[in-house]
Protein backbone atom coordinates (compact mmCIF):
# COMPACT_ATOMS: atom_id res chain seq x y z
CA UNK A 1 0.00 0.00 0.00
CA UNK A 2 3.04 2.20 0.72
CA UNK A 3 3.90 1.74 -3.07
CA UNK A 4 0.40 2.50 -4.38
CA UNK A 5 0.56 5.86 -2.26
CA UNK A 6 3.88 6.76 -3.63
CA UNK A 7 2.71 6.09 -6.72
CA UNK A 8 -0.14 9.01 -6.71
CA UNK A 9 2.24 11.66 -5.23
CA UNK A 10 4.88 11.04 -7.83
CA UNK A 11 2.05 11.45 -10.72
CA UNK A 12 1.03 14.59 -8.66
CA UNK A 13 4.56 16.26 -8.75
CA UNK A 14 5.29 14.75 -12.79
CA UNK A 15 1.41 16.94 -13.16
CA UNK A 16 2.94 19.55 -11.69
CA UNK A 17 6.10 20.27 -14.05
CA UNK A 18 5.03 23.82 -15.02
CA UNK A 19 6.64 23.10 -18.97
CA UNK A 20 4.51 26.65 -20.24
CA UNK A 21 5.89 28.79 -17.72
CA UNK A 22 9.49 27.70 -17.56
CA UNK A 23 9.21 27.58 -22.05
CA UNK A 24 8.05 31.21 -21.71
CA UNK A 25 10.73 32.20 -19.15
CA UNK A 26 13.46 30.70 -21.17
CA UNK A 27 12.14 32.05 -24.86
CA UNK A 28 11.26 35.61 -23.87
CA UNK A 29 12.43 35.79 -20.45
CA UNK A 30 7.99 36.33 -19.49
CA UNK A 31 5.91 35.17 -16.68
CA UNK A 32 3.27 33.36 -18.94
CA UNK A 33 0.66 33.84 -15.58
CA UNK A 34 1.27 37.47 -16.58
CA UNK A 35 -0.20 37.38 -20.56
CA UNK A 36 -2.42 36.43 -22.37
CA UNK A 37 -5.32 33.94 -21.00
CA UNK A 38 -2.81 33.41 -18.06
CA UNK A 39 -2.82 29.82 -18.30
CA UNK A 40 0.68 27.96 -18.36
CA UNK A 41 -1.32 25.41 -20.91
CA UNK A 42 0.26 25.28 -24.70
CA UNK A 43 -2.81 27.71 -26.40
CA UNK A 44 -1.71 30.29 -24.32
CA UNK A 45 2.14 29.59 -25.10
CA UNK A 46 0.96 29.81 -28.87
CA UNK A 47 -0.81 32.67 -28.49
CA UNK A 48 2.05 34.60 -26.48
CA UNK A 49 5.21 32.67 -27.25
CA UNK A 50 5.01 31.14 -30.80
CA UNK A 51 4.51 27.78 -32.48
CA UNK A 52 7.53 26.20 -31.79
CA UNK A 53 7.42 26.51 -27.87
CA UNK A 54 3.78 25.36 -27.70
CA UNK A 55 3.98 22.23 -29.57
CA UNK A 56 6.72 21.18 -27.25
CA UNK A 57 4.57 22.38 -24.37
CA UNK A 58 2.03 20.35 -25.92
CA UNK A 59 3.36 16.74 -26.15
CA UNK A 60 5.71 17.47 -23.16
CA UNK A 61 2.31 17.66 -21.17
CA UNK A 62 0.74 14.52 -22.70
CA UNK A 63 3.65 13.48 -21.62
CA UNK A 64 3.45 14.15 -18.01
CA UNK A 65 0.60 12.86 -17.60
CA UNK A 66 1.20 9.66 -19.81
CA UNK A 67 4.04 8.27 -17.85
CA UNK A 68 3.16 8.28 -14.04
CA UNK A 69 0.26 6.65 -15.31
CA UNK A 70 1.42 4.13 -17.70
CA UNK A 71 4.08 3.17 -14.81
CA UNK A 72 1.28 2.76 -12.93
CA UNK A 73 -0.54 0.53 -14.72
CA UNK A 74 2.67 -1.85 -15.31
CA UNK A 75 3.08 -1.70 -11.69
CA UNK A 76 -0.58 -2.86 -10.48
CA UNK A 77 -1.91 -5.20 -12.90
CA UNK A 78 -5.25 -5.82 -11.20
CA UNK A 79 -2.96 -7.10 -8.05
CA UNK A 80 -6.05 -7.48 -5.28
CA UNK A 81 -3.98 -5.86 -2.53
CA UNK A 82 -4.10 -2.52 -4.51
CA UNK A 83 -7.61 -3.67 -4.67
CA UNK A 84 -10.17 -0.27 -2.99
CA UNK A 85 -13.14 -1.73 -1.75
CA UNK A 86 -12.67 -4.48 -3.87
CA UNK A 87 -12.49 -2.99 -6.66
CA UNK A 88 -9.53 -3.29 -8.73
CA UNK A 89 -7.45 -1.16 -11.63
CA UNK A 90 -7.83 1.65 -9.00
CA UNK A 91 -4.33 2.91 -9.02
CA UNK A 92 -3.59 4.12 -12.26
CA UNK A 93 -7.16 6.09 -12.41
CA UNK A 94 -6.25 7.80 -8.90
CA UNK A 95 -2.80 8.82 -10.64
CA UNK A 96 -4.45 9.60 -13.21
CA UNK A 97 -6.26 12.14 -11.41
CA UNK A 98 -3.35 13.34 -9.49
CA UNK A 99 -1.93 14.49 -12.74
CA UNK A 100 -4.49 16.29 -14.05
CA UNK A 101 -5.25 18.27 -10.61
CA UNK A 102 -1.25 18.98 -10.56
CA UNK A 103 -1.06 20.52 -13.55
CA UNK A 104 -3.66 23.02 -12.74
CA UNK A 105 -2.60 23.43 -9.05
CA UNK A 106 1.25 23.25 -9.39
CA UNK A 107 3.24 22.82 -6.54
CA UNK A 108 6.05 24.83 -8.36
CA UNK A 109 3.43 27.94 -8.86
CA UNK A 110 2.10 27.92 -5.67
CA UNK A 111 -0.78 25.65 -6.79
CA UNK A 112 -1.29 27.92 -10.46
CA UNK A 113 -1.62 26.03 -14.00
CA UNK A 114 -3.44 25.36 -16.64
CA UNK A 115 -6.69 23.98 -17.92
CA UNK A 116 -5.60 20.03 -17.92
CA UNK A 117 -6.46 19.64 -20.83
CA UNK A 118 -3.21 17.84 -22.71
CA UNK A 119 -1.99 16.37 -19.31
CA UNK A 120 -5.67 14.84 -19.18
CA UNK A 121 -5.17 13.38 -22.84
CA UNK A 122 -1.65 12.04 -21.86
CA UNK A 123 -3.11 9.81 -18.72
CA UNK A 124 -6.00 9.01 -21.07
CA UNK A 125 -3.57 7.27 -23.81
CA UNK A 126 -2.06 5.64 -20.88
CA UNK A 127 -5.03 4.23 -19.20
CA UNK A 128 -6.40 2.87 -22.60
CA UNK A 129 -4.72 3.46 -25.87
CA UNK A 130 -7.83 2.79 -28.53
CA UNK A 131 -10.19 5.86 -25.75
CA UNK A 132 -7.12 8.32 -26.09
CA UNK A 133 -6.94 7.99 -30.02
CA UNK A 134 -10.84 8.47 -29.91
CA UNK A 135 -10.34 11.46 -27.56
CA UNK A 136 -7.91 13.00 -29.61
CA UNK A 137 -9.58 12.51 -32.85
CA UNK A 138 -12.65 14.24 -31.25
CA UNK A 139 -10.47 17.02 -30.31
CA UNK A 140 -9.28 17.55 -33.32
CA UNK A 141 -12.38 17.40 -35.32
CA UNK A 142 -14.29 20.03 -33.16
CA UNK A 143 -11.02 22.33 -33.31
CA UNK A 144 -11.03 21.63 -37.09
CA UNK A 145 -15.04 23.10 -37.05
CA UNK A 146 -14.86 25.71 -34.41
CA UNK A 147 -11.17 26.82 -34.70
CA UNK A 148 -11.46 26.69 -30.48
CA UNK A 149 -9.43 25.20 -28.38
CA UNK A 150 -11.75 25.53 -25.13
CA UNK A 151 -14.23 24.24 -27.16
CA UNK A 152 -12.46 21.02 -28.42
CA UNK A 153 -11.04 20.27 -25.12
CA UNK A 154 -14.65 20.99 -23.53
CA UNK A 155 -16.33 18.32 -25.90
CA UNK A 156 -13.98 16.27 -25.99
CA UNK A 157 -14.18 15.67 -22.10
CA UNK A 158 -17.70 15.36 -21.96
CA UNK A 159 -17.58 12.39 -24.53
CA UNK A 160 -14.71 10.85 -22.54
CA UNK A 161 -17.07 8.15 -19.39
CA UNK A 162 -19.09 7.61 -22.72
CA UNK A 163 -15.71 6.16 -24.90
CA UNK A 164 -14.78 4.35 -21.28
CA UNK A 165 -18.22 2.88 -21.22
CA UNK A 166 -18.80 1.86 -24.61
CA UNK A 167 -15.42 0.42 -24.68
CA UNK A 168 -15.61 -1.95 -21.73
CA UNK A 169 -13.13 -0.25 -19.77
CA UNK A 170 -12.58 -1.41 -15.69
CA UNK A 171 -15.62 0.82 -13.55
CA UNK A 172 -12.48 2.95 -12.03
CA UNK A 173 -11.51 4.13 -15.85
CA UNK A 174 -15.32 5.34 -15.92
CA UNK A 175 -15.57 7.00 -12.85
CA UNK A 176 -12.22 8.80 -13.84
CA UNK A 177 -14.21 9.72 -16.78
CA UNK A 178 -17.00 11.05 -14.89
CA UNK A 179 -14.94 12.96 -12.63
CA UNK A 180 -11.95 14.69 -15.65
CA UNK A 181 -15.38 15.87 -17.29
CA UNK A 182 -16.03 17.86 -13.99
CA UNK A 183 -12.47 19.15 -13.01
CA UNK A 184 -11.93 19.88 -16.50
CA UNK A 185 -15.16 22.04 -17.12
CA UNK A 186 -15.00 24.04 -13.98
CA UNK A 187 -11.30 24.73 -15.13
CA UNK A 188 -12.91 26.09 -18.10
CA UNK A 189 -15.23 28.66 -16.51
CA UNK A 190 -13.56 31.82 -17.53
CA UNK A 191 -13.60 30.03 -21.45
CA UNK A 192 -16.95 29.36 -21.13
CA UNK A 193 -18.07 33.14 -19.76
CA UNK A 194 -16.05 34.44 -22.80
CA UNK A 195 -17.51 32.40 -25.41
CA UNK A 196 -20.99 33.00 -24.23
CA UNK A 197 -19.94 36.75 -24.47
CA UNK A 198 -18.41 35.72 -27.78
CA UNK A 199 -14.56 37.23 -27.06
CA UNK A 200 -13.10 33.86 -26.39
CA UNK A 201 -10.23 34.18 -29.41
CA UNK A 202 -9.62 31.22 -31.80
CA UNK A 203 -6.54 29.98 -33.17
CA UNK A 204 -4.62 32.07 -35.15
CA UNK A 205 -5.46 35.20 -33.35
CA UNK A 206 -2.63 37.23 -32.24
CA UNK A 207 -1.54 37.70 -29.16
CA UNK A 208 -2.12 41.19 -28.77
CA UNK A 209 -5.71 40.41 -30.31
CA UNK A 210 -6.10 37.96 -27.67
CA UNK A 211 -4.70 39.62 -24.53
CA UNK A 212 -6.90 43.14 -25.82
CA UNK A 213 -10.22 40.43 -25.54
CA UNK A 214 -9.23 39.23 -22.34
CA UNK A 215 -7.91 42.55 -20.60
CA UNK A 216 -10.87 44.94 -22.08
CA UNK A 217 -13.03 44.59 -19.39
CA UNK A 218 -10.24 45.29 -16.51
CA UNK A 219 -9.07 48.49 -18.39
CA UNK A 220 -13.04 49.85 -18.79
CA UNK A 221 -13.35 49.05 -15.29
CA UNK A 222 -10.01 50.71 -14.59
CA UNK A 223 -11.46 53.85 -16.54
CA UNK A 224 -14.65 54.18 -14.96
CA UNK A 225 -12.83 53.71 -11.32
CA UNK A 226 -10.58 56.99 -12.32
CA UNK A 227 -13.51 59.22 -13.84
CA UNK A 228 -15.34 58.54 -10.50
CA UNK A 229 -12.54 59.72 -8.44
CA UNK A 230 -11.94 62.47 -10.63
CA UNK A 231 -16.29 63.14 -10.18
CA UNK A 232 -15.75 62.67 -6.82
CA UNK A 233 -13.12 65.35 -5.97
CA UNK A 234 -14.79 67.85 -8.00
CA UNK A 235 -17.73 67.48 -5.70
CA UNK A 236 -15.97 67.89 -2.59
CA UNK A 237 -14.02 71.25 -3.74
CA UNK A 238 -15.17 73.98 -1.83
CA UNK A 239 -17.24 76.59 -3.33
CA UNK A 240 -14.23 79.80 -2.80
CA UNK A 241 -11.97 77.51 -5.02
CA UNK A 242 -14.64 76.28 -7.73
CA UNK A 243 -15.15 80.30 -7.77
CA UNK A 244 -11.87 81.17 -8.34
CA UNK A 245 -10.84 78.60 -10.72
CA UNK A 246 -13.68 79.87 -13.26
CA UNK A 247 -12.30 83.17 -12.59
CA UNK A 248 -9.20 82.53 -13.80
CA UNK A 249 -10.36 80.44 -16.84
CA UNK A 250 -12.19 83.41 -17.47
Amino acid sequence: MATFILMIAIAYVAGSIPTGYWVAKAVKGIDIREHGSKSTGATNVLRCVGKGPALFVFLFDIFKGYAPVAAAAYCEGGRPDWALFGITHVCAPLCALAALIGHSKSIFLGLQGGKSAATGLGTVIALSNPVGALLFATWLLVLWATKIVSVASIAAVWLLPVYFYLLKCPPAQVAYGVMALIYVTLRHKANIKRLLDGTEPKVGQKAKAAAAAFDGQKKTATTESQSSEESSKESNEPEDSKRSRESLQS
